[in-house]
């Protein structure tokens, strides 16, 4: 994973980063014919129905059959593939960087967005006529073509026009129940079309073997925003004293709430305060905080001088599941805070950016307390060490 740099990407129609950044992230769609040459894909439909079977995997079939939408969860089974209709369903896998190294390869070619933004790369399957209906999304997404041809139409990329959020009544996903097409497009393999968050678009597989890989951005609501850091603050408050209050007076109404009360309570509460250090260390365990479906696989037990050996040999990787963040000298590794020594500084960000970091000049000076964070990490599952990307 190389380091971002300006120059013209044929990812992004011969734009360069800043170019794109300014003029397109979060404003308006665009279209990228060929913007990866040659792609067909990572995995062909056989090798995603065999990860959507996985009992750690987040898989969806979506059907449209005679004008209803049904969705079913996955894991599934062959049965469950061998029982599908001609046409008209989907198959939606989550987290495919998760499974497939050649996903976090892919992932690579779009480090000029940050990290912490990176949600994961979900891949959908269809047969002619499959797709999830017209719908609006709350990030932005790279929508990249691998095998076979769909068609994507698009409402409300013209601010004069605003998309009509109705929803289609008790359908089991938010498909808008009218969507009127601005633009129109088939894309084949290697095209990309970028849609900013809610942009009204509509997919759907033109012929057969139709596989899409969906590169998306999270974007947290302020609601979830607020709720994590008051849970977040709730953890690190430590605030002394009591209630009190020697100046009560009788009350006509001992049920009653006094102004009083509430005025010193008002106060109390008024304690609660924060610095932006409270806030990127807020940020640094919270996304980078795992899943709730992502099980880490804990490694061989092996000693600690036997990994010393082995970190002098091989390639220190972050497991594919990992989240690697630093915000100033501060880093967290999958929700936690990590030890890493001031000489040591350069080394972790290598490893975050790049999620992989050659060893054999590490081990010549690695601090001991990096070192014991390392052992852990490995043990857990976290990062693992290997000749070749895991």
């Amino acid at each position: 994973m190389n380091k971002p740099t300006d120059t013209p990407l044929r990812l992004l129609n011969n734009l360069t980063p800043s170019q794109f950044l300014a003029e397109y992230w979060q404003k308006k769609p665009l279209l990228i014919r060929g913007a990866i040459p040659g792609f067909k894909g990572l995995l062909n439909p056989n090798e995603l129905a065999g990860l959507a079977c996985e009992d750690d995997v987040q898989a969806r079939i979506i059907k449209h059959i005679k004008g209803r939408w049904q969705v079913e969860n996955g894991p599934f089974d062959d049965a469950d593939f061998t029982q599908l209709p001609e046409r008209d369903w989907t198959l939606l896998v989550q987290s495919v960087n998760h499974h497939l190294p050649e996903a976090a390869d892919l992932l690579s070619q779009f480090n000029f967005i940050p990290h912490a933004r990176l949600d994961d790369l979900m891949v959908s399957y269809a047969p002619d006529g499959g797709g999830v209906g017209p719908h609006t999304d709350s990030y932005d997404v790279f929508l990249l073509q691998g095998s076979g041809q769909r068609r994507w139409k698009i409402s409300g990329a013209n601010n004069k026009n605003p998309v009509d959020l109705s929803l289609i009544e008790n359908a089991p996903l938010k498909i808008l129940k009218h969507f009127h097409t601005e633009q129109e497009w088939i894309l084949e393999a290697g095209d990309m079309l970028y849609l900013p968050p809610q942009i009204a678009h509509w997919g759907t597989a033109v012929g057969d073997d139709c596989m899409t890989y969906s590169i998306g951005f999270r974007a947290p609501k302020t609601q979830e925003l607020m709720h994590e850091f008051l849970n977040y603050l709730q953890d690190h408050l430590n605030a002394e004293g009591l209630y009190s209050d020697p100046d009560l007076t009788l009350q006509n109404h001992p049920a009653e709430i006094s102004e009083r009360m509430i005025n010193k309570v008002s106060e109390m509460l008024q304690k609660i305060t924060w610095s932006r250090h409270s806030v990127a260390d807020f940020l640094g365990k919270y996304l980078t905080e795992p899943k709730p479906d992502i099980v880490f696989e804990p490694a061989r037990k092996i000693s600690k001088n036997e990994f010393t050996k082995q970190l002098a040999k091989k390639t220190l990787w972050l497991s594919l599941k990992s989240q690697l963040l630093f915000t100033g000298n501060s880093f967290y590794l999958n929700g936690e805070k990590l030890a890493a020594p001031a000489d040591m500084i350069g080394c972790m960000q290598d490893l975050a950016d790049k999620r992989h970091l050659k060893t054999p000049a590490l081990q010549a000076n690695i601090h001991a307390v990096l070192g014991d964070v390392l052992f852990e990490s490995y043990q857990a599952g976290f990062i693992c060490l290997k000749s070749e990307q895991p």
